[in-house]
């Protein structure tokens, strides 16, 4: 019997670690497909086109909506992301895990289409914490840093909304609590009760 893959919904606040995190799921589990989402936002220094996203200009996105080809869409810092729903149907329907990292508007849509879905959010030790890594990375202009805390003081009231949360204080404990709760969505009594149906 075919079993059809898990969607893995993930949320976290902008430098709480996804990044770091997915990395160490996938080369611990590559067999789970990375839905890798198209965006209008340039890459930032080494990220490759077609393995952290697709970049595509704003046209070619609205042509896509157009389409109707997206799980879900939205704005975020000005910059639009998407997800494409024919490649996320068919790997569930192979039997294929889906890990989609996505933001709070995002995952709201597509939990509402796909309400199987298990969504998980990553979240910092403590808001001075996300602070300090946000000024750690050395990437960012100090009003760009202040813009993507607010962000994240208004995705917290989202979070209620989410099956779990990870606590990224060590990414080793957090890619535990990752497996972890990936191993309990697979012994729901949903997924196996054909076990021992009609014994």
């Amino acid at each position: 019997m075919n079993k059809k893959g898990t969607l893995i919904v993930l949320s976290g606040f902008s430098g709480v670690g996804k990044n770091t995190i997915i990395t160490q799921v996938l080369a611990q589990r590559p067999e789970i497909y990375y839905s890798v989402s198209f965006t209008t936002r340039a890459p930032r220094e080494g990220e490759v086109d077609g393995v952290n996203y697709n970049f595509v200009t704003r046209e070619d996105f609205q042509r896509r909506i157009d389409r109707g080809e997206f799980l879900e869409y939205a704005e975020y810092n000005g910059n639009f992301y998407g997800t494409s729903l024919a490649v996320i149907r068919q790997k569930l329907d192979q039997g294929t895990d889906v890990l989609l990292e996505i933001e709070v508007q995002g995952a709201a849509k597509v939990l509402e289409k796909m309400p199987e879905a298990v969504s998980l959010f990553i979240v910092p030790p403590s808001f001075e914490e996300l602070s300090r890594r946000l000024h750690a990375r050395g990437t960012d202009s100090e009003e760009t840093i202040q813009k993507r805390l607010a962000i994240a003081r208004v995705e917290a009231r989202e979070v209620k909304n989410y099956d779990y949360i990870i606590v990224n204080d060590t990414v080793e404990g957090a890619v535990e609590e990752f497996f972890a709760i990936l191993t309990a969505e697979r012994c729901r009594k949903d997924r196996r009760i054909h076990l021992v149906e009609g014994v």
